[in-house]
């Protein structure tokens, strides 16, 4: 393991030259490498970050979604959902975060890095869950958060506050029970205290 860690700029220019065509952009800031690649470049350009001398980025340590619907205060023109992953590489002592948008929001799917590391497993499950984003290739894809019954993906932007339904306990049938949703939406206003002298100040 290295003593000290590989500059930013250095670790930019490493995987700008490994992936060469297959990376849409390559880009530094606040000292994070930012690697987007396309649908269709996902896995190979995720294997070759992987093994790749100057990359060996061995170990995936997050996976999330994203829902850009609404970014920019719905100014965002590309698409819809998106998925994030971190990698680090404790031989070399670098990470970056790679980017891939996923084509098709109204059937969102993108294949799986869980052939590349068995650790984007669980936190593809939770993407799934949360955004409705299908991995292909994931072979135990199953809600992780929400409940087996649950309906819709609650991280997406046009996901109800509030929800579809509720669940409870009737005591009359003896188990738990799904209902719509009872609570009425209703907008909080801070109450303003205004007092002579608060805080000691004149």
């Amino acid at each position: 393991m290295t003593e000290f860690a590989i500059s930013p700029e250095a670790v930019r220019d490493q995987i700008t030259e490994t992936l060469g065509a297959k990376a849409k952009s390559v880009k530094l800031a606040l000292g994070e490498v930012t690697v987007v690649v396309g649908a269709g470049e996902y896995l190979e350009a995720a294997r070759m970050l992987r093994d790749a001398p100057g990359c060996r980025f061995e170990q995936l340590i997050d996976l999330c979604g994203m829902d850009y619907s609404d970014y920019r205060e719905g100014e965002w023109e590309g698409e819809r959902f998106c998925v994030v992953t971190h990698l680090l590489s404790i031989s070399l002592n670098q990470r970056v975060r790679l980017k891939v948008f996923v084509p098709n929001e109204d059937l969102p799917v993108i294949d799986s890095l869980t052939s590349i590391w068995n650790a984007a497993g669980w936190f593809e499950r939770e993407a799934f869950d949360l955004y409705g984003i299908v991995f292909e290739g994931h072979d135990d894809l199953r809600r992780l958060l929400t409940d087996y019954g649950f309906i819709g993906h609650p991280f997406r932007k046009d996901f109800p506050v509030s929800g579809h339904v509720e669940m409870r306990y009737d005591a009359e049938q003896g188990r738990v029970i799904y209902q719509p949703v009872s609570i009425e939406p209703r907008e909080i206003t801070p109450r303003v205290i205004r007092e002579d002298n608060y805080g000691g100040l004149h």
